[in-house]
């Protein structure tokens, strides 16, 4: 049997309760397409109690995790490998999945972290010059439990009722459990709001990259939960890339004398992190330059004095529209995020842990969300998606840009 722990065991990301079920779907309702369930059985399991029978894809056993959907049409590989999707039971809503196979050159870290997968028809044949072996095998030896054969915009239909929730997979011996043991074992997962998750996918010992651009200064990462390209995209703007662990202390960072500070992208709830908060807080007073996407953005909404909270079913893939409000320019860019910040959009702020002016730099057209901050009176800014934009677009790597030359500035200023 396979079940999704972090290394101390415990249940990993089995996350938030849906504001209010689809009650267009009762409990114990099952929904079968026929999409390719001759094979061997599986089960996703809602904790609303709504059912999808499929069939097992990669590893066989049980998995618990958060149901959200991911709406790239490529790029599954960076998914997958993403540590953000931590506890995350993650849904393509791309009907066909795997024809590229899996290659050790678009790895986002060094595992896959995905707590569960679900895709509609996943692919017979590889087809790539680049792959090295087929998606089935990877989710086979990383353990993760997936399913196949399911509706899946009828389930991605359902939680944008409904709002992402808790969920299990089921396959082998443990299909076999009764409907009513199968729900009990997914709603006796924790709930996404509270759980503080970057100790599960931060590094554990610090390391460094070199620069491979023209040397700016150096750079500290806070790993919680950082990809491959966002460092590879530092080191090319010029910066010697310090990597260092989510338990690294405020006192500890400025010891390194760093020219800048960088957060990066990682699961769980921003408001669990308190700790990285005060690191931040810490670093700002002392006049390090900062620069922050995804739960980076997150932590510099909380240390400027904003709150966060979650979002009913968030924001996941690379086809996501967001506007540039100083150039008007609308870029499409990757997202990842379950929770975000409430700023206002409609004026510039004051922040009230005393940094000064702050405005909302970015925002979704989706659904107004911000998307980025820029603080105009300290030299820090963030966004809430990945410039690093890894499998694609690019229109949001200019960032990189845009914070090599505020620590050019900075230092060229004395501060």
């Amino acid at each position: 049997m396979t079940e999704t722990t972090t290394p101390a065991g415990e249940p990993l990301g089995t996350p938030e309760t849906a504001a209010a079920p689809d009650t267009a779907a009762a409990p114990e309702a099952v929904a079968t397409t026929g999409f390719g369930l001759a094979g061997e059985p599986a089960v996703l399991v809602l904790e609303d109690g709504t059912r999808y029978e499929g069939r097992a894809y990669g590893a066989r056993g049980r998995t618990v995790g958060e149901a959200v959907f991911a709406t790239g049409m490529t790029g599954y590989q960076e998914t997958l490998t993403d540590p953000s999707y931590a506890g995350q039971i993650v849904m393509m809503t791309a009907p066909h999945i795997g024809n590229t196979g899996m290659n050790d050159d678009d790895e986002e870290s060094n595992r896959i972290w995905v707590a569960g997968f679900i895709v509609r028809d996943p692919s017979r044949v590889v087809s790539n010059f680049r792959a090295q072996r087929s998606l089935d095998d990877d989710l086979v030896a990383s353990g993760v439990v997936g399913i196949s054969g399911i509706d899946t915009r009828a389930l991605t239909r359902h939680l944008r009722s409904a709002g992402a929730m808790r969920a299990g997979i089921f396959s082998g011996d443990d299909a076999a459990l009764s409907s009513g043991e199968q729900l009990a074992v997914v709603q006796s997962g924790a709930q996404m709001a509270g759980q503080n998750l970057s100790g599960a996918v931060s590094t554990v010992e610090p390391y460094s990259l070199p620069a491979t651009g023209e040397r700016v200064g150096s750079v500290a990462v806070l790993d919680l939960g950082v990809k491959t390209s966002t460092l590879n995209y530092l080191a090319e703007r010029g910066f010697d890339v310090q990597v260092l662990p989510q338990t690294t202390t405020a006192d500890e960072v400025l010891a390194l004398r760093p020219d800048a500070l960088f957060f990066s992208n990682g699961p769980g709830d921003p408001a669990a992190s308190d700790q990285h908060v005060e690191i931040l807080r810490t670093a700002l007073r002392a006049g390090v330059p900062y620069f922050g996407i995804c739960f980076g953005n997150q932590l510099l909404g909380r240390a400027l004095g904003f709150g966060t909270y979650k979002l009913p079913f968030g924001h996941r893939g690379i086809n996501q529209p967001v506007l540039d409000r100083a150039t008007g320019r609308v870029e499409i860019t990757a997202h990842n995020h379950g929770f975000a910040v409430d700023a206002p959009t409609d004026r510039i702020s004051e922040s009230s842990e005393g940094f000064g002016r702050v405005e909302v730099s970015h925002v979704g057209l989706n659904d107004n969300v911000v998307e980025g901050l820029n603080c105009l009176d300290i030299r820090a800014f963030s966004v809430q998606y990945h410039p690093e934009s890894a499998a694609g677009p690019h229109d949001a790597n200019y960032l990189f840009d845009r914070f090599r030359d505020m620590v050019i500035a900075s230092k060229e200023n004395g501060n």
